[in-house]
């Protein structure tokens, strides 16, 4: 029993949003077709109304014209002496001229010579009016409606000039019908051709729709069929297929970064298993001093690449350290200090908005870069301009080749002189230098020393 008010409560509340919910779960096409239609429709009904209006207007104005040119001549002919009793009928006007006492004393043939067609009363208002007016005619033995005037004439008398309108009433009537008949036929044809029309507007929308679907997540992916119309649609396919690519090139890093860490995690892990299957086979002959050395230099080797590819992953996600004032002439030359190189560092200060670890681990990681290649010594300098802070890590050594001056800072990227050597990185800290100084919103590059290496970093100041 308590079911069933909960029920119909539920019932009522979908029916009280039936026909949005119905409305919005009709197709596109179908919504647009139909507002289409809906506004096509006010406008036939309203320019149909307005033309009836119009038309009758006008062929009110057209007969009031001619009744009042003949009214016109009566009066002239009235004021002159010379209208003829009974008065002559042309184009089917009735006169009937009312003298100054009420009462009829000339009218055309057939006409009622007794009731004038506007009362005594109201005679002299509509003289004055200066309009026509509709009357009905039924009453006076003529046509249903007719369009009178009435105007002054000499000594008192007024003549009344009227004119059937049934003539104009049948052909407002037969307009009004036909519009009645077209004005519908017109809206179908108008919702067909709409709806062909948005159904083929709609059809790139389509192709995009199924080109999407066939997409899958294998490592080359085919791109959305763009129209040949240059048209919101095209750009709508371009932008797409502009992400697809950006989207494959992400993964291709992805997929590139993996394998690579996966290659540098193997080297580490099968000398730590060598060494120790090597102690434990051979217990009594093993140091077991030397292989703890040995097996602890490639756990610091894991623990480096670990830490390196985490920064990475934290910088790809867009979640850069904290923002904070940073004085890049206080860690410079705490730097320099630390590794014992020569710092050249003008600038008293250099304040820049961005995380100490981070921007520490770029100095760290060109300084290490720029020692390990030096031949003797390295130098570590900062100059400020303007709005721009420039830290500099220069050595001597043998240098980079300018075409790879750009290639080193790719992750997991040495040069084959980097690779020869014993205390080379996984070729991960150039990159880790670049993501992180752009994400402060810098720049970083290499160029000749003449002889060597220097590194440039340029970032913002925080107060220029």
């Amino acid at each position: 029993m308590a079911a069933e008010p909960a029920g119909g409560t539920g019932r009522a509340a979908r029916g009280g949003r039936g026909p949005v919910a119905w409305w919005r779960g009709r197709s596109l096409r179908f919504r647009l077709t139909s507002a289409a239609s809906l506004v096509l429709a006010l406008a036939l009904a309203t320019s149909a109304f307005v033309f009836v209006e119009v038309l009758g207007q006008a062929l009110a104005r057209s007969v009031d014209d001619g009744v009042y040119q003949r009214a016109r001549d009566v009066v002239a002919l009235s004021d002159a002496g010379r209208l003829p009793n009974p008065v002559v009928s042309v184009d089917n006007t009735i006169i009937q001229v009312i003298g100054p006492d009420g009462r009829i004393v000339n009218a055309t043939p057939g006409t009622d010579r007794l009731v004038p067609l506007i009362p005594r009363g109201e005679l002299a208002a509509a003289a004055r009016a200066g309009s026509f007016r509709f009357l009905d005619g039924r009453p006076y033995a003529l046509p249903r409606t007719l369009l009178v005037r009435a105007l002054r004439a000499d000594h008192g008398v007024t003549v009344i000039a009227a004119r059937s309108f049934a003539e104009v009433e049948g052909s407002l009537g037969t307009t009004a019908h036909v519009l009645l008949m077209g004005v519908p036929l017109l809206l179908a044809l108008l919702a067909v051709a709409s709806w062909l029309v948005i159904g083929r507007t709609l059809r790139p929308l389509t192709l995009l729709r199924r080109g999407a679907a066939a997409i899958s997540g294998t490592a080359r992916s085919p791109r959305l069929p763009v129209p040949e119309a240059r048209d919101e649609v095209h750009s709508l396919a371009t932008t797409l297929n502009a992400m697809l690519g950006r989207l494959e090139e992400a993964d291709a890093r992805q997929r590139a970064l993996v394998s690579d860490a996966a290659h540098e995690l193997r080297s580490p892990l099968a000398s730590i298993r060598l060494q120790l299957e090597v102690a434990l086979s051979h217990p009594g002959e093993q140091d077991w001093k030397e292989t703890a050395a040995d097996v602890l230099e490639d756990t610091l080797r894991l623990s480096r690449l670990a830490e390196d590819l985490l920064a990475l992953a934290r910088l790809d996600e867009g979640r850069p350290g904290r923002r904070e004032p940073v004085d890049l002439a206080e860690l410079a030359r705490a730097t320099a200090e630390r590794h014992g190189l020569a710092a050249d560092v003008s600038a008293p200060a250099a304040i820049v908005a961005g995380d100490t670890l981070d921007l520490g681990r770029v100095l760290t990681n060109l300084v290490d870069n720029a020692v390990r290649h030096a031949a003797s010594s390295v130098v570590v300098g900062l100059r400020v301009d303007e709005h721009m802070a420039e830290l500099t890590v220069t050595d001597d050594g043998p240098g980079i080749p300018a075409e790879h001056r750009q290639r080193v800072f790719d992750r997991f990227t040495r040069l084959d002189s980097a690779r020869s050597r014993d205390d080379g990185g996984a070729g991960l800290g150039l990159a880790i230098v670049r993501t992180t100084v752009e994400a402060h919103g810098g720049n970083v590059h290499l160029e000749d020393a003449s002889p060597g290496l220097r590194a440039v970093v340029r970032l913002p100041l925080a107060h220029p």
